[in-house]
This record gives structure tokens, C-alpha cells and sequence, in this order.
């Protein structure tokens, strides 16, 4: 008696694709970039703004939390250029090089600013009895010049030089809606403008024309954090 056989194959399994999971993986990043960066100012509202907030008492729990969340936020920044970097090299490895490189410096920049943030943290809890109280205000006032000095040349200056680099990047690839590069090439000069019309003193950074100035900025960045989660980059 001759056995009759019947193979049972399984179905063919689909290949996932890279530079999808690449996409996802930037995409939380940034939208993770965003939800740790925009709380933490608030948090040092008081340190920042009152000179005699180093001679005081009482929890530094707020200042500590917006520390945490901006190293956070330098964290996810770098994240954001070393994933993007293989799949922006394809286009040109010099301007993906240029934004890993920009990326770099903006974290580093915040960094610092939390480093001087905390440091008036410790001389508020940790000050010798004793010290002249006039010299604990003028080192605050000089570390709390250091934070904003940072603020202004890392977040208030680099993104936009991202925005030019890997909005000319994208907007070649056509990796995502032409859209929304082109959002982040129309609002980097502006942006740029704006942050070395702050520096020469015609305005403050929390001005008016300052935030009308970082408006395209924001959508362009959080418009691509959206995309590249839920959508993922475009496919030829």
C-alpha cells in the first residue's frame, strides 16, 4: 500500500523592514525630547528668576526634577542623530555627519546649563556657616548666568542648524511628506535670526518675537516626531 503524504509548509513569513523600526525608534525619541524638555524651565522659574533663592530653605525637589528631565532631554537629542545616521548617510554621510555633530553639541550644551543649575543647588544646602551671604547671591547669580548663557547657545541656537541639515536631507530623500521639511527650512533662518538678535540684545529669549520666531520650529520637529512614529518613513 503506497502512504500518500501531504507536506504542510508554513506561510511565508514578511521581512520586516529596517527603516521602519529606525523610524519608530526616532520618532519616540523626539516626541520623548519634547515631553522632557518643555517642564523643566518651569521647574527653575524660582532659581533662575530670584537672586536670593541661594540664601533660602526649603525642598529642591522641582529644580532636581527639571535637571533630571533635561538630561533626559540631552539623552534623547543624541538619540534622535545616532539612529537617524544610517539611513541619512545614504543621502549624503557629510550632512548626517554635520547633524549627528549638531546634535552632539545642543546635548552638551544642556548638560552644562544642568551642571551649573545644580551646582547652586548644593551651595543653597551645603553652604560653610559663616559665608558672607553677599558672596553666596553674586556665585549664584554668576552660575545662574552660566545656565542661560548655555540655554541661549544650545536650545536657543543649534536646533536651528538641525533643522537645516536634516531638513535638506529629508526634503531630498523624500522619506517623509515634503511638507514637513520644508517647515523646518523655512523656520531655521528665522530661528537662527532671532536667537543672534537675542545675543546683540534687541530682544529678550522669552520675548514675543522670540517665540513667534520658534513657532515653525517646534511644529516642524514635532510634526516629524509624530510622522516617523506612527507612520514611518515613505517607501519608493
Amino acid at each position: 500500500m503506497t502512504t500518500i503524504t501531504r507536506s504542510t509548509a508554513l506561510p511565508p513569513t514578511i521581512p520586516t523592514d529596517p527603516t521602519n523600526k529606525t523610524a519608530l525608534i526616532a520618532g519616540v525619541l523626539y516626541l520623548i525630547t519634547f515631553a522632557a524638555s518643555i517642564p523643566a524651565l518651569p521647574l527653575y522659574d524660582r532659581l533662575v528668576n530670584d537672586p536670593n533663592y541661594i540664601l533660602g530653605s526649603g525642598s529642591s525637589s522641582g529644580v532636581l526634577l527639571g535637571g533630571l528631565l533635561e538630561v533626559i532631554t540631552a539623552i534623547t537629542v543624541i538619540g534622535t542623530a545616532v539612529v537617524l545616521f544610517p539611513v541619512l548617510k545614504q543621502q549624503s554621510e557629510r550632512l548626517a555627519l554635520g547633524f549627528v555633530t549638531a546634535r552632539v553639541l545642543e546635548a552638551g550644551y544642556i548638560v552644562l546649563g544642568v551642571v551649573a543649575v545644580l551646582s547652586v543647588v548644593t551651595l543653597r544646602e551645603n553652604a560653610a556657616a559663616g559665608t558672607d551671604p553677599a558672596t553666596l547671591v553674586t556665585v549664584g547669580q554668576s552660575l545662574v548666568a552660566i545656565h542661560d548663557w548655555t540655554f541661549l547657545l544650545g536650545p536657543g541656537l543649534i536646533p536651528g542648524v538641525n533643522a537645516l541639515l536634516l531638513g535638506t536631507l529629508l526634503y531630498r530623500s523624500r522619506l517623509v511628506p515634503r511638507l514637513i521639511p520644508l517647515m523646518g527650512l523655512i523656520g531655521a533662518p528665522l530661528f537662527l535670526v532671532s536667537g543672534c538678535a537675542v545675543v546683540f540684545g534687541a530682544y529678550d529669549q522669552l520675548s514675543v518675537w522670540s517665540g513667534i520666531a520658534t513657532v515653525p520650529i517646534v511644529l516642524w520637529e514635532l510634526s516629524l516626531g509624530l510622522w516617523l512614529t506612527f507612520k514611518g518613513f515613505k517607501r519608493a
